[in-house]
């Protein structure tokens, strides 16, 4: 896909429901995609009320350049609120976020971010943790979250939180990592010696053959066939010679996440962890390796019945737990979420 370079100050790139750009900074936008989002599923059944309100809400979408890419990012609430930041997972994008960003707005600035080689954000030669956190704090700057934002990622994004909190915790109030385990090294070097190399991308002749190839990895089940929809009309991009998914597909070679248990006591803002009780990354062993490790640090938090994607299974469910972290940090804050 071809890559617009984008400078500092942040671009505001507003779009219409037909994707038509929206010469106006001023306006917030709804979803330009909602509509055929919302008009069946898989199952044949429409996706729920809440979800549909959420898809709508208002956002806008920026660029801010960061180490000389162009990152992108998608912005929900008003301004003067504490900032929340999620990060998503590997060959993801921000708009995984988009049905639950909305439900934290009433009380936070939320912002989605795209990682470098993913989403609509530019390429790199090469990617690293480092980079990465600079990428969330440029964020977060960007957005205007002011002091010490919430960073939430999940999966690999999971990872760039961690990092960011070893890195930049004093000027952050938490992270929260969910779904991405911290394994003792020998058995993450043996993870990382089995990772599968990912193949090239294809080119799809039409957007139809290409979403019929969306796959969570790791696989999983999940019946909310709405959201995978959802995500996966956003994962793709109009390319020479048809359609392919948006990542870059080079991110991971000679990628390394290093030793994370010694990154682990480098975070000094508030630490919490959620996983899925049937997620595949989570496997006996490592919950009680990680409840050893973490002992009074952070708490490592369960949500029963769900798998590694756990808030595309239960969106709602996962939101509720993010929110008890949260009111936990600030006792202060209302207990409810906003239901859209």
């Amino acid at each position: 896909m071809s890559l617009e370079k984008h400078s500092t100050p942040p671009i505001v790139r507003q779009r219409r429901r037909g994707g038509a750009p929206v010469s106006d900074p001023a306006r917030s936008v709804q979803s330009p995609v909602h509509k055929d989002t919302a008009a069946s599923t898989d199952s044949g059944k429409p996706p729920p009320a809440w979800f549909a309100r959420a898809v709508a809400a208002p956002f806008e979408e920026r660029f801010v350049e960061v180490e000389g890419c162009p990152i992108h990012y998608l912005r929900w609430g008003q301004a003067g609120k504490p900032g929340l930041l999620l990060v998503h997972g590997g060959f993801a994008h921000a708009h995984w976020w988009d049905f639950i960003a909305p439900l934290f707005a009433d009380r936070y600035r939320v912002a989605a971010i795209d990682l470098s080689g993913m989403g609509d954000s530019g390429y790199r030669p090469k990617y690293s943790g480092e980079t990465y956190a600079k990428e969330v704090m440029g964020v977060c700057a960007a957005a205007g979250f002011g002091k010490a934002p919430v960073v939430v990622g999940h999966s690999f994004g999971g990872f760039v939180a961690l990092k960011s909190g070893a890195i930049y915790g004093e000027n952050l109030s938490g992270v929260v990592i969910v779904d991405f385990p911290i394994r003792p090294p020998e058995l993450q070097r043996e993870y990382e010696d089995r990772r599968p190399q990912i193949r090239p991308k294809e080119i799809y002749s039409n957007r139809k053959a290409a979403l019929e190839r969306f796959r969570l990895i790791p696989a999983q089940p999940c019946e909310n066939a709405f959201i995978l929809e959802h995500i996966a009309r956003r994962s793709l991009a109009k390319v020479n010679g048809g359609w392919s998914w948006k990542f870059d597909d080079q991110i991971f070679k000679g990628f390394e996440l290093g030793n994370l248990s010694k990154d682990l006591p480098k975070v000094t803002c508030e630490l919490a962890f959620i996983y899925g009780e049937r997620s595949a990354l989570f496997p006996r062993e490592i919950v009680d390796y990680m409840s050893k490790l973490l002992r009074d640090r952070a708490p490592l938090i369960a949500i029963p019945k769900v798998h590694h994607h756990l808030f595309l299974e239960q969106p709602l469910v996962f939101v509720n737990a993010l929110q008890k972290v949260l009111n936990d940090w600030q006792p202060r804050a209302a207990t409810e979420v906003t239901r859209l």
